[in-house]
C-alpha cells in the first residue's frame, strides 16, 4: 500500500471513530442542550493535549445482529491530558453509540484507563451517559461492571477518582460513581437510580418521575448521594476542573499550592462581632470561612445536604486545605445522621489525600428524638469520631461558640489527636448548656428559693462563667490559646506552616473495622 493511501486510511478510520453513531444523533444531542462524549473531553482537559486510547476497539458480541453495529472504539471514549497543566485520566460514555450501553469491550478500556491512572498517580475522571449493560451480552457485560467496581476500590484512595452523571445512569451501573469520590449531577438532563419508575410502578404501585426518583437536586439534597450540581454540562465540567485545582494528583503527592496574592497575615477583624452575645441566636458560618480563607477561595461540597453542617475545600496562604464546620443557622448546628456521614466522610477523603483539616465548631449536641435514636444516630455519630481519631494529616479547631458533650468530643478535639485547638472568648465549652445543667445540678436549691426564676439566671450566669468558659479547658491544655476573631486567619495560618511536615502514624494493621 503507498504511503499516501495508508495516510488516507488512517485519516478515514479516524473520522469514522470520531463521528461515533453518526451525525444525526449527535444533532438530536444539541438539540436537548447535551453535549457529545468528545465536545465533553475537549471542555475537561487543557486545549490540545488530549491523547487517545483504544480509539478503534470494537466489540466482540456477533448475537442479535450484533456483529453488523461494530463502531469504532465502541460507546466510550477514552484517554489522557492535562488540566491545568497536570496529567488526568479521563473516560467518556458516547450516547450515540448504542445508547452508551456498557459491552465487555467498552468495560475493559475503562478499567486499562483506570489502571494507568494509577500506575501514574493521576486523578481519573468518568463521564457517565449510559442506557445500562448491553443486552446483547448478557452476562459478560454484567462481568464488565464487576471488573469496574473492583478497579474502583482498589483506586479509592489512591488516586482522587470523579464522576460526572451526564444523563442516565441507572441499575448496576450507578455503582461505580456510588465508589468514587465525588459525584457532579447535571439538573434536569441527568439521573441516578437502582430502578426505574415502570419497575416501582409495577413492584409497589407508587408512581414517581425520573426527576424526583433520581434526579440531580433529589441527589444532592435528599440522599447526598451526589455532591455538586450544576445547570449544564458546561458548567458541570468547568467545576470538577474548579475541584481538581484543590486535589494532589494521589495519596503520596502534596496538594498544589496557588498564591492568590491574599497575605497569610491578613487580620479579620470583620469577625470580633460575628457571634451573637445570645447564645440562642444563630448567625452563618460561612462568614467565619471566608473571612479566613484566602479570598473567593471556598468551594462548598453536598451544599444542599445535612446543610447542618458546611464542609468544603479552600486554601490559606495559596495551600488546599479541608473546612468542616457545624452551621448554627440549621438547627442550631447539632449533629445529626446525615451531617455525621458526611462530616466522616469528607474528613477521611482529606486524610487520604494528604489535605489539613480545618474545624470550626459551634455545636449544642446530638439532634435528640425517636427518629435519630431509631435511625443509628449512635452509630452514625460514632463515624465522625473514628474519622478524626485516624486521620493523620495536620488537623486545627477552631471553637467559636458551643462545645457542649459528645459533640464537643467528636468535632476534631485534642483527644482525638488533633494538633492546634482555638477558641474564641465566646466559647461554651462544657458538658452540656448552662441552663440545663443549673436545672440538674441546683434542682432542690432552685424548688426552695423565693424567686426560682432570678435565682436560676444568677445561677447559669454563674455556671457560664466558671464551667462554660474557654479558660478552664486552657487551663487544662485543651485549648491550646483563646484567641480575638480578628486574629482567626492568622493563627490558622501559623498554624499550618507549623505543621508542614508533620509526621503521625497509627497502629500497623490491615485496616480498621469503622461503625458503617
Amino acid at each position: 500500500m503507498a504511503l499516501s493511501d495508508t495516510i488516507e486510511s488512517i485519516r478515514r478510520r479516524n473520522t469514522e471513530a470520531e463521528i461515533g453513531g453518526g451525525q444525526e444523533k449527535i444533532d438530536k444531542r444539541h438539540e436537548r442542550g447535551v453535549l457529545t462524549a468528545r465536545e465533553r473531553i475537549d471542555l475537561l482537559f487543557d486545549p490540545g493535549s488530549f491523547v487517545e486510547l483504544d480509539k478503534f476497539r470494537v466489540h466482540r458480541c456477533t448475537e442479535f445482529g450484533m456483529d453488523k453495529q461494530r463502531v469504532a472504539g465502541d460507546a466510550l471514549v477514552s484517554g489522557f491530558g492535562t488540566v491545568d497543566g497536570r496529567t488526568v485520566f479521563a473516560f467518556a460514555q458516547d450516547f450515540t453509540v448504542l445508547g452508551g450501553s456498557l459491552s465487555h469491550t467498552v468495560a475493559e478500556k475503562i478499567c486499562k484507563v483506570m489502571g494507568m491512572a494509577m500506575k501514574a498517580g493521576a486523578p481519573c475522571v468518568g463521564l457517565n451517559d449510559s442506557g445500562g449493560a448491553r443486552i446483547q451480552e448478557g452476562v459478560e457485560a454484567l462481568g464488565g461492571y464487576s471488573d469496574i467496581f473492583c478497579m474502583n476500590t482498589l483506586a479509592s484512595g489512591v488516586i482522587p477518582q470523579i464522576s460526572g452523571i451526564l444523563g442516565p445512569c441507572a441499575g448496576g451501573a450507578v455503582y461505580s460513581p456510588a465508589l468514587t469520590d465525588f459525584i457532579f449531577m447535571v439538573d434536569s438532563t441527568s439521573y441516578m437510580f437502582i430502578t426505574g419508575p415502570e419497575v416501582i410502578k409495577s413492584v409497589t404501585r407508587e408512581e414517581v418521575t425520573q426527576e424526583d426518583l433520581g434526579g440531580a437536586m433529589t441527589h444532592n439534597s435528599k440522599t447526598g448521594v451526589a455532591h455538586f450540581i450544576s445547570p449544564d454540562d458546561g458548567a458541570c465540567i468547568a467545576n470538577i476542573r474548579r475541584l481538581l485545582s484543590y486535589l494532589p494528583s494521589n495519596n503520596v503527592d502534596e496538594p498544589p499550592v496557588i498564591d492568590n496574592g491574599d497575605p497569610a497575615d491578613r487580620l479579620t477583624p470583620e469577625l470580633n462581632d460575628i457571634v451573637p452575645e445570645d447564645p440562642n441566636k444563630p448567625y452563618d458560618i460561612r462568614t467565619i470561612i471566608n473571612s479566613a480563607v484566602d479570598r473567593d477561595s471556598f468551594m462548598e461540597v453536598q451544599e444542599h445536604w445535612a446543610r447542618n453542617a458546611v464542609v468544603g475545600f479552600a486554601r490559606i496562604a495559596g495551600r488546599s486545605v479541608g473546612i468542616v464546620a457545624n452551621q448554627p443557622n440549621v438547627v442550631a448546628g447539632c449533629l445529626d445522621i446525615d451531617c455525621s456521614d458526611k462530616i466522616a466522610r469528607f474528613v477521611r477523603f482529606c486524610d487520604c489525600f494528604n489535605l489539613p483539616v480545618i474545624t470550626f465548631e459551634d455545636v449544642p449536641g446530638f439532634l435528640p428524638g425517636t427518629h435519630q435514636e431509631w435511625g443509628g444516630i449512635i452509630r452514625h455519630g460514632a463515624k465522625i469520631v473514628y474519622a478524626y481519631a485516624e486521620a493523620t494529616v495536620p488537623k486545627i479547631t477552631v471553637i467559636t461558640r458551643k462545645a457542649y458533650g459528645g459533640a464537643y468530643c467528636v468535632m476534631g478535639a485534642k483527644h482525638c489527636r488533633a494538633d492546634l485547638n482555638l477558641a474564641y472568648p465566646s466559647a461554651e465549652i462544657a458538658v452540656m448548656g448552662a441552663a440545663g445543667a443549673v436545672n440538674i445540678l441546683y434542682r432542690k436549691e432552685l424548688k426552695a428559693a423565693e424567686d426560682p426564676e432570678k435565682h436560676r439566671e444568677e445561677l447559669v450566669d454563674d455556671y457560664r462563667k466558671h464551667f462554660a468558659s474557654p479558660f478552664q479547658a486552657a487551663e487544662l491544655g485543651f485549648v491550646d490559646e483563646v484567641i480575638m476573631p480578628a486574629d482567626t486567619r492568622v493563627r490558622i495560618a501559623q498554624g499550618l506552616a507549623m505543621l508542614a511536615n508533620k509526621q503521625d502514624t497509627n497502629p500497623p494493621k490491615k485496616h480498621g473495622n469503622m461503625p458503617l
